[in-house]
């Protein structure tokens, strides 16, 4: 955690004052899966249903993990073995919504966010699950791959084909894939008669419905010590996802490097902190925090009018929070942060 970042946190129910109350009939559960804790959060369902809820989506996001790896064997990897190899292919039918639904928003994002750069990724070493005495790569490398320019532009998807004209094209869905499956998870809950629900992995979350008579409220918690910097009351079927450089990163010779890469450098974004971001589906939220991260203090707002979203919060590195007027609206600051740069309506 950086000394400046605000991190979002899940404190679905009962973390801010007021929310405990005896005999709520809330059922919560808890369970790994896409590489991070799973919280859900169910408000009014039945005992069979808060059994049958846990055990569907443990079993989903577990099969969602295991297809769409970037780095181990999965329906993805064999993708990108076939691309690099530069023969069309039809691929899990099951992966073809959400390679097309990466490559839209990336389209849509002015290829900030660019799904494609996973050689990239794997070049700073972040396809792996633990790294402690990674060096940055050398910047003839970073520029050789910069070089072969990959995007989701080079990606063919029709038929239920996928090939690609260009073989330095690798799929890493990290900044998109958790929010994809957080939907899914959302649109299996309302199969099976939920409406009042949170999916809360990591952190990142869709809601839907209320907690009862209230909506559900979450907190951003305090970085530099306990408590609650501030809290946010969520719609009846809204996402919020935070980017931050604290998430997954190295430290080499007194430097951070953190794992969201700006494609057009090739290099870590260098100029934020954290964003979050608001927005119905959590795809496309997830997809924008990492798109508005890379954009920066100085682009964010263009960035977030063409990808459709209307609440964002920036950090950047020197401490000033950047906001639009819809988030300014929203956020509850238990302290108020000393440096707040409103940016002109999104809307």
């Amino acid at each position: 955690m950086t000394q400046h970042g605000y991190a979002l946190v899940l404190l679905v129910v009962c973390i801010l004052p007021g929310c405990d109350r005896p005999h709520d009939p809330l059922y919560r559960d808890r369970f790994f899966a896409l590489g991070t804790l799973i919280d859900l959060s169910l408000y009014g369902a039945s005992p069979e249903q808060q059994s049958a809820a846990s055990a569907a989506l443990a079993s989903a996001f577990t099969d969602m993990h295991t297809d769409w790896h970037a780095w181990e064997n999965s329906s993805l990897e064999q993708v990108n073995r076939q691309l690099a190899a530069g023969t069309g292919f039809t691929p899990d039918p099951e992966l073809l919504p959400l390679l097309q639904a990466a490559n839209h928003l990336s389209r849509k994002s002015g290829g900030l966010f660019n799904p494609t750069i996973g050689r990239l990724v794997d070049l700073w070493g972040f396809h792996s699950d633990e790294f402690t005495t990674l060096i940055p790569p050398s910047p003839a490398d970073i520029e050789t791959l910069l070089a072969q320019a990959p995007s989701v532009e080079d990606i063919t998807l029709e038929n239920g084909q996928i090939s690609s004209s260009n073989p330095a094209v690798q799929y890493d869905l990290g900044a998109f894939a958790k929010g994809y499956a957080i939907d899914r998870g959302i649109e299996l809950l309302q199969s099976m008669g939920i409406t009042h629900a949170i999916i809360n992995a990591g952190g990142d979350l869709r809601a839907i419905g209320k907690h009862g008579n209230r909506p559900w409220h979450i907190g951003i918690r305090n970085p530099r010590g306990e408590g609650v910097l501030a809290s946010i009351e969520l719609g009846e079927d809204e996402s919020i996802f935070t980017s931050g450089d604290y998430e997954r990163y190295f430290e080499a010779s007194g430097q951070r490097y953190h794992h969201i890469i700006d494609p057009r450098t090739g290099r870590p974004a260098g100029e934020t902190v954290s964003v979050t971001v608001m927005h119905r589906d959590a795809a496309t939220a997830d997809a924008a925090a990492t798109a508005l991260f890379v954009a920066g203090p100085d682009q964010w707002t263009g960035v977030a009018r063409k990808m459709g979203i209307r609440y964002v919060m920036l950090l950047d590195r020197e401490g000033t929070v950047h906001m639009n007027p819809a988030m300014q609206s929203r956020v509850r600051f238990e302290t108020p942060p000393p440096d707040i740069k409103l940016s002109r309506p999104l809307e």
